[in-house]
Protein backbone atom coordinates (compact mmCIF):
# COMPACT_ATOMS: atom_id res chain seq x y z
CA UNK A 1 0.00 0.00 0.00
CA UNK A 2 0.89 3.37 -0.46
CA UNK A 3 1.87 6.01 1.73
CA UNK A 4 -1.60 7.44 1.89
CA UNK A 5 -3.14 4.80 4.13
CA UNK A 6 -5.77 6.19 6.30
CA UNK A 7 -5.00 6.92 9.66
CA UNK A 8 -8.06 5.65 11.38
CA UNK A 9 -10.87 3.57 9.77
CA UNK A 10 -14.30 2.99 11.30
CA UNK A 11 -16.52 0.08 10.28
CA UNK A 12 -20.44 -0.54 10.50
CA UNK A 13 -20.16 -4.42 10.37
CA UNK A 14 -23.32 -5.46 8.56
CA UNK A 15 -24.83 -8.51 6.89
CA UNK A 16 -24.04 -11.04 9.83
CA UNK A 17 -27.36 -12.34 9.82
CA UNK A 18 -27.96 -12.24 5.95
CA UNK A 19 -24.62 -14.42 5.32
CA UNK A 20 -26.15 -16.61 7.78
CA UNK A 21 -29.80 -16.64 5.92
CA UNK A 22 -27.94 -16.95 2.60
CA UNK A 23 -26.18 -20.28 4.04
CA UNK A 24 -29.15 -21.97 5.56
CA UNK A 25 -27.86 -21.16 8.91
CA UNK A 26 -29.24 -19.48 11.90
CA UNK A 27 -28.39 -15.50 12.20
CA UNK A 28 -26.03 -16.73 15.24
CA UNK A 29 -24.09 -18.53 13.20
CA UNK A 30 -23.51 -15.37 11.55
CA UNK A 31 -22.47 -13.25 14.35
CA UNK A 32 -19.75 -16.11 15.00
CA UNK A 33 -18.18 -15.90 12.23
CA UNK A 34 -18.27 -12.16 12.10
CA UNK A 35 -16.69 -11.92 15.25
CA UNK A 36 -13.64 -14.18 13.41
CA UNK A 37 -13.61 -11.67 10.81
CA UNK A 38 -13.13 -8.66 13.29
CA UNK A 39 -10.19 -10.42 14.71
CA UNK A 40 -8.65 -11.25 11.46
CA UNK A 41 -8.84 -7.75 10.04
CA UNK A 42 -7.35 -5.87 13.30
CA UNK A 43 -4.50 -7.77 12.91
CA UNK A 44 -4.58 -7.01 8.32
CA UNK A 45 -5.54 -3.49 9.12
CA UNK A 46 -2.83 -2.89 11.47
CA UNK A 47 -0.26 -4.83 8.86
CA UNK A 48 -1.60 -2.23 6.23
CA UNK A 49 0.02 0.94 8.71
CA UNK A 50 -3.75 2.19 10.06
CA UNK A 51 -3.43 3.13 13.43
CA UNK A 52 -6.52 3.46 14.81
CA UNK A 53 -10.01 0.93 13.98
CA UNK A 54 -13.33 1.40 15.21
CA UNK A 55 -15.92 -1.45 14.69
CA UNK A 56 -19.66 -0.95 15.54
CA UNK A 57 -20.71 -4.04 17.30
CA UNK A 58 -23.72 -3.31 19.15
CA UNK A 59 -25.76 -0.23 18.48
CA UNK A 60 -28.06 1.00 21.12
CA UNK A 61 -31.52 0.10 18.46
CA UNK A 62 -30.21 -3.71 18.84
CA UNK A 63 -31.75 -4.21 22.13
CA UNK A 64 -34.93 -4.18 19.85
CA UNK A 65 -33.95 -7.41 17.94
CA UNK A 66 -35.07 -10.96 19.18
CA UNK A 67 -34.20 -11.54 23.04
CA UNK A 68 -32.68 -14.79 21.77
CA UNK A 69 -30.56 -13.35 19.25
CA UNK A 70 -29.68 -10.39 21.72
CA UNK A 71 -28.69 -13.22 24.78
CA UNK A 72 -26.82 -14.96 22.00
CA UNK A 73 -24.71 -11.33 20.90
CA UNK A 74 -24.04 -10.80 24.92
CA UNK A 75 -22.93 -13.97 25.00
CA UNK A 76 -20.49 -13.89 22.08
CA UNK A 77 -19.34 -10.83 23.57
CA UNK A 78 -18.37 -12.73 26.94
CA UNK A 79 -16.33 -14.81 25.35
CA UNK A 80 -15.00 -11.80 22.70
CA UNK A 81 -13.45 -10.14 25.57
CA UNK A 82 -11.62 -13.19 27.05
CA UNK A 83 -10.50 -14.06 23.18
CA UNK A 84 -9.55 -10.20 22.80
CA UNK A 85 -7.37 -10.17 26.02
CA UNK A 86 -4.83 -12.52 24.62
CA UNK A 87 -5.06 -10.96 21.34
CA UNK A 88 -4.27 -7.68 22.31
CA UNK A 89 -1.43 -8.75 24.76
CA UNK A 90 -0.12 -11.16 22.02
CA UNK A 91 -0.46 -8.31 19.32
CA UNK A 92 0.95 -4.97 21.62
CA UNK A 93 -2.93 -4.07 20.83
CA UNK A 94 -4.82 -0.93 22.89
CA UNK A 95 -8.20 -1.96 23.36
CA UNK A 96 -10.96 0.27 24.32
CA UNK A 97 -14.87 0.09 24.45
CA UNK A 98 -16.89 3.24 23.74
CA UNK A 99 -20.75 3.59 24.04
CA UNK A 100 -23.01 3.29 27.37
CA UNK A 101 -21.48 0.79 29.32
CA UNK A 102 -24.10 1.08 32.30
CA UNK A 103 -26.86 -0.69 30.27
CA UNK A 104 -24.89 -3.74 29.94
CA UNK A 105 -24.34 -7.12 32.61
CA UNK A 106 -22.09 -6.50 35.35
CA UNK A 107 -19.73 -9.38 34.48
CA UNK A 108 -19.30 -7.77 30.90
CA UNK A 109 -18.82 -4.08 32.31
CA UNK A 110 -16.22 -5.94 34.58
CA UNK A 111 -14.64 -7.32 31.38
CA UNK A 112 -14.79 -4.40 29.60
CA UNK A 113 -12.73 -2.25 32.18
CA UNK A 114 -10.26 -5.39 32.82
CA UNK A 115 -9.56 -5.46 29.03
CA UNK A 116 -9.14 -1.36 28.89
CA UNK A 117 -6.51 -1.22 32.07
CA UNK A 118 -4.61 -4.44 31.14
CA UNK A 119 -3.98 -3.05 27.41
CA UNK A 120 -3.88 0.99 27.74
CA UNK A 121 -0.34 0.98 27.44
CA UNK A 122 -0.04 -0.61 24.60
CA UNK A 123 1.65 0.49 21.12
CA UNK A 124 0.04 -1.58 18.50
CA UNK A 125 -3.36 -0.92 16.86
CA UNK A 126 -5.96 1.14 18.52
CA UNK A 127 -8.77 -0.76 18.50
CA UNK A 128 -12.51 1.22 19.58
CA UNK A 129 -15.85 -1.34 20.20
CA UNK A 130 -18.52 0.49 19.90
CA UNK A 131 -20.99 -1.41 22.35
CA UNK A 132 -24.44 -0.39 23.19
CA UNK A 133 -23.57 2.74 20.84
CA UNK A 134 -25.64 5.44 19.36
CA UNK A 135 -24.01 8.64 17.97
CA UNK A 136 -27.04 10.89 19.35
CA UNK A 137 -26.64 9.02 22.55
CA UNK A 138 -22.91 10.11 23.06
CA UNK A 139 -23.60 13.61 21.80
CA UNK A 140 -26.42 13.47 24.44
CA UNK A 141 -24.09 12.46 27.13
CA UNK A 142 -21.47 14.37 26.28
CA UNK A 143 -23.61 17.76 26.57
CA UNK A 144 -24.90 16.44 30.08
CA UNK A 145 -21.29 16.16 31.46
CA UNK A 146 -20.48 19.59 29.86
CA UNK A 147 -23.80 21.00 31.44
CA UNK A 148 -23.30 19.83 34.60
CA UNK A 149 -19.55 21.37 34.87
CA UNK A 150 -21.09 24.77 33.78
CA UNK A 151 -23.82 24.23 36.75
CA UNK A 152 -20.78 23.09 39.30
CA UNK A 153 -18.88 26.12 38.23
CA UNK A 154 -15.98 24.65 36.44
CA UNK A 155 -17.09 25.52 32.93
CA UNK A 156 -18.39 29.07 31.84
CA UNK A 157 -21.22 28.28 28.92
CA UNK A 158 -19.19 30.55 26.57
CA UNK A 159 -16.12 28.29 26.76
CA UNK A 160 -17.85 25.43 25.32
CA UNK A 161 -16.33 25.42 22.14
CA UNK A 162 -15.76 22.86 19.55
CA UNK A 163 -12.85 21.25 21.35
CA UNK A 164 -14.96 21.23 24.71
CA UNK A 165 -17.29 18.83 22.97
CA UNK A 166 -14.64 16.52 21.25
CA UNK A 167 -13.32 15.97 24.72
CA UNK A 168 -16.54 15.32 26.24
CA UNK A 169 -17.15 12.24 23.93
CA UNK A 170 -16.30 8.68 24.39
CA UNK A 171 -13.98 8.98 21.53
CA UNK A 172 -11.91 11.47 23.45
CA UNK A 173 -8.42 11.18 22.36
CA UNK A 174 -8.69 10.15 19.42
CA UNK A 175 -8.67 11.33 15.59
CA UNK A 176 -11.78 11.27 13.30
CA UNK A 177 -11.87 8.63 11.30
CA UNK A 178 -10.47 9.09 7.47
CA UNK A 179 -12.35 6.50 5.88
CA UNK A 180 -15.88 4.98 7.13
CA UNK A 181 -16.45 1.52 5.43
CA UNK A 182 -19.99 -0.06 5.62
CA UNK A 183 -20.61 -3.65 4.43
CA UNK A 184 -23.55 -5.47 3.10
CA UNK A 185 -24.65 -2.75 0.91
CA UNK A 186 -26.99 -0.48 2.75
CA UNK A 187 -25.38 3.08 2.28
CA UNK A 188 -26.36 4.93 5.51
CA UNK A 189 -24.36 5.75 8.79
CA UNK A 190 -27.14 4.48 11.02
CA UNK A 191 -26.57 6.79 14.09
CA UNK A 192 -22.69 6.31 14.04
CA UNK A 193 -19.56 8.25 15.18
CA UNK A 194 -22.44 11.59 14.13
CA UNK A 195 -20.19 14.33 15.24
CA UNK A 196 -17.05 12.45 14.21
CA UNK A 197 -17.55 11.66 10.52
CA UNK A 198 -18.06 15.05 9.55
CA UNK A 199 -15.18 15.08 7.20
CA UNK A 200 -14.66 11.36 6.41
CA UNK A 201 -14.50 9.21 3.37
CA UNK A 202 -17.70 6.89 2.71
CA UNK A 203 -17.10 3.79 1.35
CA UNK A 204 -19.93 1.30 0.81
CA UNK A 205 -19.91 -2.62 -0.19
CA UNK A 206 -21.63 -5.06 -1.08
CA UNK A 207 -19.52 -7.69 0.64
CA UNK A 208 -21.36 -8.81 4.07
CA UNK A 209 -19.39 -8.65 6.90
CA UNK A 210 -18.09 -12.25 7.76
CA UNK A 211 -17.09 -12.53 3.99
CA UNK A 212 -14.96 -8.82 4.76
CA UNK A 213 -11.25 -9.94 4.10
CA UNK A 214 -7.77 -8.24 3.22
CA UNK A 215 -8.60 -8.22 -0.55
CA UNK A 216 -11.93 -5.57 0.63
CA UNK A 217 -10.04 -3.99 3.17
CA UNK A 218 -7.25 -2.92 0.22
CA UNK A 219 -9.95 -1.98 -2.10
CA UNK A 220 -11.76 0.20 0.50
CA UNK A 221 -8.65 1.92 1.41
CA UNK A 222 -7.29 2.18 -2.48
CA UNK A 223 -10.53 3.71 -3.41
CA UNK A 224 -10.13 5.80 -0.32
CA UNK A 225 -6.61 7.02 -1.66
CA UNK A 226 -8.12 7.98 -4.98
CA UNK A 227 -10.65 10.27 -3.44
CA UNK A 228 -9.17 14.15 -3.49
CA UNK A 229 -9.06 14.91 0.44
CA UNK A 230 -10.30 18.48 1.02
CA UNK A 231 -11.99 19.99 3.85
CA UNK A 232 -15.03 22.09 4.18
CA UNK A 233 -16.96 23.32 0.60
CA UNK A 234 -14.59 24.24 -2.64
Amino acid sequence: MSMSVPKHVAIILDGNGRWAKAKGLPRTAGHVQGARTVEDICEIAYNMGIQYLTVYAFSTENWSRPQDEVNTLMDLLRSYMKNCLKRAQKNNMCVRVIGDKTRLDADIQEKIANLEKATQNNTGLHFQIAINYGGRDELVRAVRGLAQRVAAGQLAPEDINEEQLTDALDTAGLPDPDLMIRTSGEQRISNYMLWQLAYTEFYFTEVPWPDFDKKELEKAVEAYQKRDRRYGLV
